[in-house]
This record gives structure tokens, sequence and C-alpha cells, in this order.
């Protein structure tokens, strides 16, 4: 069983380095990105070594759910927005405009849609 402790962070960089933490342990690269997130949860490098069943705990996942909320969620997208290419601009504004209009994910959401994608790993929001 993984171990995800929200206790241990308040923001999106802060997520990174506690799943880095729990799942990079030996490993020199650390997780930065939500592309990056999910690419170790495929294993082969980590404590994921491939497709065997994994459960992750995710303790205090109600203040995540609230850290990583619609305001941080909303200056994720306007970061993005600032800081213009390599990003897709027109996507990333059409992201928060649906969030502003109570149709998007937030990065909470996101984050957990990541991990459920992965059919051989079992979420558990504590």
């Amino acid at each position: 069983m993984i171990v995800i402790h929200g206790g241990h962070f308040s923001s999106l960089a802060g997520f990174y380095e506690e799943v880095s933490s729990v799942l990079m342990k030996d490993a020199d690269w650390k997780v930065g990105t939500l592309d990056g997130f999910d690419d170790i949860l495929y294993g082969g490098f980590g404590v994921i070594e491939g497709k065997e069943e994994i459960e992750i705990l995710w303790k205090e996942s109600g203040k995540s759910k609230e850290d990583l909320g619609l305001q941080t969620t909303q200056e994720f997208y306007e970061n993005k927005i600032r800081q213009g290419k390599p990003f897709n601009i027109e996507l990333i504004q059409q992201k928060l405009d649906d969030l502003t209009e109570g149709k998007g994910q937030t990065l909470f959401e996101i984050l957990v849609e990541i991990i459920q994608s992965h059919s051989n790993i079992a979420l558990k929001l504590e």
C-alpha cells in the first residue's frame, strides 16, 4: 500500500514533492507535472514496477480537495496563460472558463482521475 498524506502538503508543488518521496524513493527523477505523475503510475521506475495491483491510500483527502480546489486551479491555469508558449493558451483559457462556469475539473479531481485511469491501481480516499 502506498500512502499519500494530504497533511504533508497544501499546494500542487507540495503534492509533487509528496508523491516523489513515496513513489520515487531512490530515483534521481522527481515528479513535476501532471503528465509526469501519470507516467510514474505506469511503473517501470520508482516503487511501481509494472502492472502489479497497487492500492493508494490518500489520507486527509478532504484537506487536499480544498487545497487543490477551485482557487488553486484557477491560479494554475492563469499562470500557464501568463507564461504563454509552449502552452496551448486557447485550450487553457477554455479550461479556465469551464472551471469558472462550474463545468471544469479542479486539480484535485484531475489527480484523482489520473490515478483512477490506471486499472491496476485502487484509490481509497480517507
